[in-house]
């Protein structure tokens, strides 16, 4: 069958879909991939079809616009201003990717919010994909960017039932700009966060560890939580240089940041430094997209811009990284201890799981990261039972196959899809 998922956001938001995409050619599919620009080569070699989308995230992050939209809610709307003829495009490249392709099913990041309206001209499913636990009302947890701790279950079904009202009202005044500049008719309204079926209930896929966020009692079964979509540990030739620091001594502290800029890079940095002095730990230390800047490799300290994490974080014996779901899920499957310094989103409510299950410290947000207190987490972290633990939920998360599950799902509904289709 023929398979298109739109991916639209930074690392932590493509990387899974590409492992999905992989496992999908590999089963004999046609895999189209859209995604934002810097990714294309990434996705080629995975054998998948790139369908570049007209954004580059890695510059757009660096925007003083987008900077700011990441700390205050004013920033937000001056973003929100700023960005309308960014988003326009983007729209469009999405509307016209999905014509051109003509897919048997549609996998989108909600995002690709026009993604339902595609599938419905088409008269296929589109099934929305969530990485992170924020987009199924539930009265176990909050919304994630209401806060990382509960209260009592009404309230947390409020926050999700807020939130994505919030979201959908801001979809739904995008899509009517786009729509005043294009002239194109995408139809009556739709749900933009959910999915489609012709003719049937639609489902999402919930892609994200049971051993990290257990299914809550109250979701409706259109809601299949899968699994994290984990590629094959990597096949990789390191450096030289990587390969003999790994040699040279006891496993290393892994630290990085993704892909999101950091509120103060030097202060950031400073308190890294500061934390691996007072504990005497090496470290491999990853510039990535933000987050650690002017640090440059020594006898105790290697310094990289990137590395496979399916490679390097088994030859590690902690990961200190800022709580993205993807960075969360890999370093739990290879049963590393995280130290969790969250910056916003999703981030809080990560950190605050995996101290819940033992397999951490209580996080330390990024406004208030000291090189003491990262250096006692990363002490909490190296604990015997502390180590225990992540090895155990790494043995339990190595034993889901949330890409299996989902292409499962996908196979199925394409099968039993017998609406008769537009030309």
């Amino acid at each position: 069958m023929k398979i298109l998922i739109y991916a639209i956001g930074s690392r932590g938001d493509v990387q899974p879909f590409i492992a999905l995409g992989r496992a999908a050619v590999a089963r004999g599919h046609d895999v189209t991939l859209s995604a934002p620009q810097g990714f294309t080569e990434e996705i080629a070699a995975a054998g998948l079809t790139p369908a570049p989308l007209p954004t580059d995230y890695q510059a757009l992050l660096q925007e003083p616009e987008v900077q700011a939209a990441l700390t205050s809610l004013g920033g937000k709307l001056k973003a929100y201003r700023w960005a309308s003829e960014l988003m326009n495009a983007q729209l469009s490249a999405v509307w016209d990717i999905g014509f051109t392709v003509k897919p048997d099913i549609i996998l989108n990041h909600f995002k690709a919010s026009l993604a339902p309206h595609i599938a419905r001209a088409l008269g296929i499913p589109s099934v929305p994909v969530a990485l992170q636990p924020g987009f199924v009302p539930t009265g176990a947890y909050p919304q994630f960017l209401m806060g990382a701790e509960g209260h009592n279950r009404a309230w947390n079904r409020f926050t999700h039932r807020a939130v994505m009202g919030a979201m959908r009202l801001g979809t739904g005044m995008m899509h009517r700009r786009w729509r005043r500049a294009t002239g194109i008719d995408i139809g009556a309204r739709m749900d933009t966060l959910g999915g489609y079926v012709p003719g049937g209930e639609a489902v999402s896929l919930q892609a994200y560890s049971s051993t990290l966020v257990p299914r809550p009692h109250d979701w409706p079964e259109s809601a299949i939580q899968t699994g994290y979509f984990f590629g094959t540990p990597d096949d990789w030739t390191p450096p030289d240089d990587l390969a003999s620091f790994l040699d040279d001594g006891p496993p290393p502290v892994y630290a990085g940041f993704g892909s999101m800029p950091g509120i103060d890079h030097a202060r950031t940095t400073r308190a890294l430094l500061g934390a691996l002095e007072a504990t005497g730990r090496r470290a491999v230390l990853a510039t990535g997209w933000g987050g650690i800047s002017g640090v440059e490799t020594g006898a105790d300290i290697h310094v990289l811009k990137a590395a496979p994490h399916g490679w390097l974080f088994p030859r590690v014996s902690a990961v200190v990284h800022h709580g993205g779901s993807g960075t969360t899920h890999e370093g739990l499957r290879w049963g590393r201890p995280s130290v969790i310094c969250p910056l916003f989103a999703d981030q809080p409510y990560f950190g605050a799981r995996v101290a819940a299950l033992g397999a951490g410290p209580a996080p330390i947000r990024q406004r208030d990261l000291t090189a003491e207190a990262l250096a006692a987490a990363i002490e909490v972290a190296h604990l015997p039972e502390v180590v225990a633990r992540a090895a155990e939920i790494g043995a339990a998360m190595r034993a889901e196959d949330g890409v299996g599950r989902a292409l499962a799902v996908v196979e199925g509904l394409v099968r039993s899809n017998d609406a008769p289709r537009p030309e």
